[in-house]
């Protein structure tokens, strides 16, 4: 397609995102199409976006869609483009700022099953997200959403190199603090992180000013503290939000659960009864405390790789020599994009 950037739409560590304005053959993409850039030779995360979501197909109205990708020169530089589905409501965080900052609860059931259905089909498909957020999550104009960014994402599976860790650290889960595992249990917690920041307007770890982000990691990773349940939820949303915070990602509900359990299904009108009593099926595991592992915490903001002893240590050990280790401090919860609409 031959085509000229229009008005920026985004911009983040990786890439930039504008319009795309087709200049020939013009019912070759729709009308308003989005285009995601950058410098040919850090292209590695988009090019990796366009593999995922080929392999994902279109079969799901939950995805994003993909339009195809090319090469351009501009101003002396080689860019790699990736043509995607324009969302005009912009991302859920954005959503979130035009409700005053606190999504209602029936709204928020209602894109959380959006998000599932999604997840499933991704999980389905063999792979993992790595970055489930708000602003991963698009609004388009009839109200509907779909997931998108898919840069982080990876093969369930996946053979990682030691210390290898995606997302972003707000939403990361208990063995990606710990151990760097990011399989599809890690995007069920990250839902539930975003499920609380939907509803509160706020992150679902509460962290004072200064704090590093390694001392986020240690409450993430050690122990069994697990972010608050908002209190303006029903009992089955509460419900809902802990079967996504579950420590153990073994025992962690599945999408598939997921999409089966009474918040999703009911319209908030019938009651969920929960459980006290011992469990009587695989619905009804506690939350346990996470496993051990030997791998190490990073993020993908932070590309360098750090080398440890290979010597078997507890989570805790490793985590208190992952403070002494002088690196930036940047952890929140957005990944750098910012707004230029």
């Amino acid at each position: 397609m031959d085509w000229v950037r229009g008005d920026a739409l985004g911009r983040g560590s990786f890439a930039t995102v504008s319009l795309a304005i087709p200049t020939t053959n013009p019912n070759q993409f729709p009308s308003l199409t989005a285009v995601k850039s950058a410098e040919a030779q850090t292209s590695c995360w988009l090019r990796n976006e366009k593999h995922v979501l080929d392999r994902l197909g279109s079969s799901s109205p939950r995805i994003i869609r993909c339009f195809g990708d090319d090469c351009s020169f501009e101003n002396g530089v080689e860019y790699y483009n990736l043509f995607l589905e324009y969302a005009a409501g912009g991302s859920l965080a954005d959503e979130l700022k035009n409700h005053d900052g606190q999504i209602s609860e029936h709204e928020a059931r209602e894109y959380t099953r959006a998000i599932v259905e999604g997840l499933s089909h991704v999980h389905k498909s063999g792979f993992v997200h790595c970055d489930i957020k708000l602003q991963n999550i698009l609004v388009f104009g009839d109200g509907g959403i779909k997931i998108a960014d898919f840069g982080l994402a990876r093969e369930a599976g996946q053979k990682q190199e030691k210390s290898e860790c995606r997302g972003t650290p707000m939403f990361m889960s208990p063995e990606q603090a710990t151990g760097g595992e990011c399989e599809s249990p890690a995007d069920i917690w990250a839902l539930g992180c975003t499920i609380v920041e939907m509803v509160t307007g706020k992150p679902a770890w509460q962290v004072e000013k200064g704090a590093s982000m390694w001392s986020l990691l240690l409450r993430i990773g050690v122990g069994e503290e697990v972010p608050e349940i908002p209190n303006n939820l029903s009992e089955d949303g509460k419900d809902f939000i802990e079967k996504c915070f579950i420590k153990d990602p073994k025992k962690r509900w599945s999408a598939e659960m997921l999409l089966k359990h009474p918040f999703l299904i009911n319209d908030g009108t019938v009651p969920f009864k929960r459980v006290h009593e011992s469990p009587r099926s695989h619905f009804d595991f506690p939350d346990w405390v996470s496993s051990v592992t030997n791998s190490l915490p990073s993020s993908p903001e932070f590309q360098d790789k750090w080398d440890f002893d290979d010597g078997f240590c507890s989570p805790e050990d490793r985590l208190r020599q992952l403070l002494t280790v002088n690196r930036p401090a940047s952890w929140s919860e957005s990944d750098g994009w910012s707004s230029v609409r």
